[in-house]
């Protein structure tokens, strides 16, 4: 049977545009009882046809759009979306073997992200329905890419919004450590020891930008997890390389990562301590860097925190502006979705007036290009990213 949901009067504009979420609240009525993860189809008041959807109940999005046409085989739309999503990243990434392969709603796979790593293949479920087709996921990736490990390393958070098992699953081959190569720095994926899926594909063309400032500059690297951008000033031969971060087990990942790639040991200096403090004490005894890269994790989970969370980041960019050398540079980062590119730029630039420092926009970018954003979803843009010149 058919299951139909029928939207409220005017509720249709915003999915005619586009946007791939029917709230709970736009529904009017649902024919049938459509049970969490199936297939139904979405009309308007009219009684009009507008798209095929994943149902949730309990979810506050009710309905995530996968096709603009009826759903005969969601196998086949499966297939054809995971292979498309993967051509692109062939296209725009010709030589890497690793990479956001999907990228849920932007790739009209919604609630489903999927990282490659070599052979290894992560996933994050965060959608009834892709929950219900995980076997027929992990066919396609096996049958059309080679698949060799499947499992699932998700977000607690994101799975209790969906109502769904807060659990993770082995779907083919086992959790072995993954040696990638991005773009000419390699890097070795312990995946029990790791945050997210493993590896932040997002900061991808970011961390390589910052080879072009790099040659002979001392940098600080600060939340540096595997090392990412600190790793690229030292393939780009920065005189000396600080690693920052407050997990020890990052830290060792970094001087493992700097040790595989053969770097010179001596330019480099590991700091197990938190951030702020690090920062403070640096303020204090008048340490400067050529570069400083701020790279934090989101501080604004929610709409709720984003106040709290905007002082923070203005705290911690007013910090490191102040051990940025004149004529330096700031590399600065927010992956906090509720913050907006707007308040990101009036965070700085209220900390570059409390700072008493000067700062022109050299280079501004959102996430690596395995990250597209839909124009008609403001939700699948994230991070933003910047490099100033400090005077």
């Amino acid at each position: 049977m058919e299951h139909k949901v029928y939207l409220k009067r005017h509720e249709e504009k915003r999915i005619k545009s586009g946007h791939l979420w029917v709230f709970s609240n736009e529904i009017f009525l649902i024919e049938g009882d459509p049970n969490n993860g199936d297939i139904v189809e979405i009309y308007d008041s009219n009684k009009d046809f507008i798209a095929s959807a994943f149902y949730n109940k309990n979810s506050l999005i009710a309905c995530r759009v996968v096709s603009y046409d009826p759903v005969e085989d969601i196998t086949e739309i499966l297939r054809k979306n995971i292979l498309k999503a993967f051509s692109l990243r062939k296209a725009l990434y010709p030589q890497r073997k690793s990479f956001r392969l999907a990228f849920s709603e932007s790739d009209f796979l919604p609630g489903l992200i999927i990282d490659k790593y070599e052979n290894t293949f992560v996933l994050q479920v965060y959608s009834a329905g892709m929950e219900k087709n995980l076997e027929t996921i992990r066919d396609i990736l096996v049958n059309e890419l080679g698949a060799k490990n499947i499992f699932t390393k998700n977000e607690t958070g994101f799975r209790n919004l969906e109502n769904l098992p807060v659990e993770d699953k082995i779907l083919l081959g086992k959790q072995e450590k993954v040696v990638i190569d991005e773009n000419g720095i390699l890097y070795e994926i312990d995946f029990e020891n790791v945050q997210k899926t493993g590896f932040y594909f997002d900061q991808t063309d970011n961390r390589a930008f910052i080879e072009k400032l790099s040659e002979g500059k001392s940098v600080l690297d600060a939340f540096c997890n595997q090392g990412g951008f600190g790793l690229h000033a030292l393939k780009a031969n920065a005189s000396t390389v600080d690693f920052l971060d407050s997990s020890e087990t990052a830290l060792i990942s970094a001087e493992a990562n700097c040790k595989l790639n053969n770097f010179d040991v001596s330019k480099v200096k590991f700091h197990d301590q938190d951030v702020f403090k690090f920062l403070e004490e640096a303020i204090a005894n008048n340490l400067k860097y050529d570069i400083v890269v701020v790279d934090p994790p989101a501080f604004a989970k929610n709409k709720k925190s984003l106040a709290t969370a905007k002082k923070g980041y203005e705290k911690l960019n007013k910090q490191a502006l102040m051990l940025v050398n004149n004529k330096g540079f700031l590399v600065t980062s927010s992956c906090s979705h509720h913050l907006s590119e707007d308040d990101f730029f009036e965070m700085l630039n209220n900390a570059a007036a409390k700072a008493n420092r000067s700062l022109q926009l050299i280079h501004f970018n959102n996430a690596s290009m395995d990250h597209p954003e839909l124009l008609s979803m403001k939700e699948t843009v994230y991070l933003k990213f910047a490099i100033f010149r400090v005077d």
